[in-house]
């Protein structure tokens, strides 16, 4: 290990998991740059670079997204699926999602091509991350999506009308926004690790759809603040 690198380890280890768990929360819960958290954490007192807090957004997100409690599914469920171009680089990728009724994000992957190809491995993805079909498949008029239906799920009914999709396509809203922030996205490998963590941190603290009452967000958030600090004390 090089004085670099003992330098960055002497850094993370001299902040309490605590303080960790607090950028990496800001960083992708909410729409701020690496400097704008740089900068709040200094207002509390906190001396840390914007360097730092992007390393610890690389090396304990994933760990945090991965311990947060999941939505169980259900065969009621209904799958929105859509997809978006993300540029990098000057090269078009598709990030293909899909949401459930609630909005909440089930599952995002990056590819290259916008076919039946593509669409066939997010179903796919998502019938082995699911553990079950859906009671129904809701997609806008792309034929891939069709196609795809007919080889991995043809029992489950599928809609196909874009009308129908608003909820798959406003969930890339909060992604494009973040996009926007950030000045685009590196690489694909960048961009599939950062909308898996950013989508799990908002799955946690997003109430669904059907409790959208001030009473039950202000709930529901508490409920996700001390689930995200659990999760920090046993992974950082």
């Amino acid at each position: 290990m090089d004085r670099h690198d003992q330098a960055r380890q002497l850094q993370t280890s001299s902040f309490p998991p605590e303080i960790i768990a607090y950028a990496v929360w800001l960083y992708f819960r909410f729409p701020l740059s690496l400097r704008l958290v740089e900068e709040m954490l200094l207002e509390c007192g906190i001396l840390v670079s914007y360097e730092t807090v992007r390393r610890w957004a690389i090396k304990f997100g994933p760990a945090y997204a991965s311990r947060l409690r999941r939505k169980r599914p259900s065969r009621r469920d209904v799958w929105h699926l859509d997809e978006v171009v993300v540029t990098i680089s000057g090269q078009g990728h598709w990030l293909w999602r899909a949401v459930d009724q609630d909005g909440y994000v089930l599952d995002e992957i990056v590819q290259t091509r916008r076919d039946t190809k593509a669409a066939k491995r997010l179903l796919r993805r998502l019938l082995k991350k699911q553990g079950s079909p859906p009671r129904q498949m809701i997609a806008d008029k792309l034929g891939s999506y069709a196609a795809a239906h007919r080889h991995i799920m043809p029992t489950v009914e599928h809609r196909s009308h874009k009308g129908l999709n608003n909820r798959a396509e406003n969930s890339h809203v909060p992604l494009r926004r973040r996009e926007r922030i950030m000045q685009g996205f590196r690489s694909p490998g960048g961009l599939q690790r950062f909308a898996a963590i950013f989508s799990a941190v908002r799955n946690l603290f997003v109430p669904p759809l059907s409790r959208r009452s001030a009473l039950a967000m202000h709930l529901h958030r508490l409920t996700a603040m001390a689930e995200w600090k659990g999760v920090a004390r046993t992974t950082a």
